[in-house]
């Protein structure tokens, strides 16, 4: 019998194996949406456990790592929609050093603000589109939707980075 069979069965052995053999995956993808360590290592856990308590819904004969990542994302977003509540929204860009590297710093400091005040759906197009630069078609298979709200999530989401970027100052 396959691991994947297994695990689907309750096998608590073959759960530690593919916990294993997934942890650093899950928990690569969840920082990157998330962009917090500390968090990402808390919701890799809690996926981990969701998978665990939904084993007997997996289907051993599809892609594992898939079905983990549908579960990261969800948890992901709902990490980011509470931490957005609970954040205070600076409005102002950070006073950097002056010096030749200061409107620099100014710049980055501008976009990373802009970026972390996305909603997390056009967050996750844009890290996974624009920064990774993955195809469509793995971004949609990532994130459970089709490649035309890919394409239409990433529009949305480098809009408003202009609209924001623009209210801090900054020209893109």
């Amino acid at each position: 019998m396959e691991l994947l069979e297994r695990f689907a069965l309750g096998d608590i052995d073959a759960f530690e194996t593919v916990f294993r053999q997934f942890q650093s995956q899950v928990y690569g993808w969840i920082v990157r949406v998330v962009r917090d360590p500390a968090a990402a290592e808390d919701l890799t856990i809690e996926t981990f456990w969701r998978i665990y308590r939904s084993r007997a819904r997996f289907d051993p004969k599809r892609a594992f790592g898939a079905w983990a990542r549908i579960i990261a994302t969800h948890l992901a977003f709902s990490h980011l929609k509470r931490a957005r509540h609970e954040a205070t929204l600076v409005q102002d860009v950070p006073e950097t050093s002056a010096g030749p590297d200061a409107s620099v710093d100014g710049v980055h400091a501008a976009v990373r603000l802009a970026f972390g005040g996305l909603p997390p759906k056009l967050r996750a197009v844009a890290e996974l589109a624009l920064i990774e630069e993955r195809p469509y078609s793995e971004v949609a298979q990532t994130l459970g939707i089709s490649v035309a709200a890919v394409k239409s999530r990433q529009f949305r989401a480098v809009r408003l980075l202009r609209k924001k970027l623009r209210r801090l100052g900054v020209e893109p």
